[in-house]
């Protein structure tokens, strides 16, 4: 089942517990702000001393929005849903993607729904990137990069989903997947 966002988490991460961080947002009126906004007002009150503090003020404009109802776990902010899958494997960002490559060649279809049209890779200095519609309308991103001690990690990402339900469908589909690297 797809899970809310961890406020035990946030509040170790962050310092503050997250009835403070609860009570901040009420006062300052985030129920009728957008989440960009939910996000940029977080990070005003999140405190120096927390590193990655736009990653921590993110996830904790995500669990505001689920605490308050106005979104459920796997649903973004458009009011659709995605699910994040990752794997760390050893070698380096491009034997990672070869790697992907091999595990999926030849594949026209995933889940039982067809590919849309040619996946894409793509490159940066720091990432490598494999992308892929799906006739469905959902589209299905992998990224990698280097990691420390000889390792890469895999993140897969499909978006677009239309339920919560379709995230359960598809997060064994992906695991698997990520498991033959």
């Amino acid at each position: 089942m797809v899970k809310p966002s961890n406020t035990v988490g946030i509040a170790n991460a962050t310092g503050r517990p997250w009835d403070e961080w609860v009570s901040l947002l009420d006062a300052a009126g985030a129920r009728e702000l957008a989440h960009a906004a939910i996000a940029k007002l977080t990070l005003e009150h999140m405190p120096d001393s927390v590193e990655r503090a736009e990653w921590w003020a993110q996830g904790t404009a995500i669990a505001y929005e689920q605490h308050t109802g106005v979104r459920v776990p796997g649903q973004s902010c458009t009011g659709d849903f995605q699910l994040s899958a990752s794997r760390t494997i050893a070698g380096d960002k491009d034997a990672a993607l070869e790697a992907w490559l091999t595990v999926i060649a030849g594949s026209e279809e995933f889940g039982g729904v067809p590919i849309d049209a040619d996946a894409t890779t793509s490159s940066s200095e720091k990432w490598r990137y494999w992308r892929v519609p799906m006739a469905d309308g959902t589209r299905v991103a992998v990224n990698i990069s280097d990691r420390p001690n000889g390792k890469a990690s895999v993140g897969l990402t499909h978006t677009k989903l239309d339920s919560a339900e379709a995230i359960e469908f598809w997060r064994p589909i992906w695991k698997q997947l990520l498991a033959q690297l």
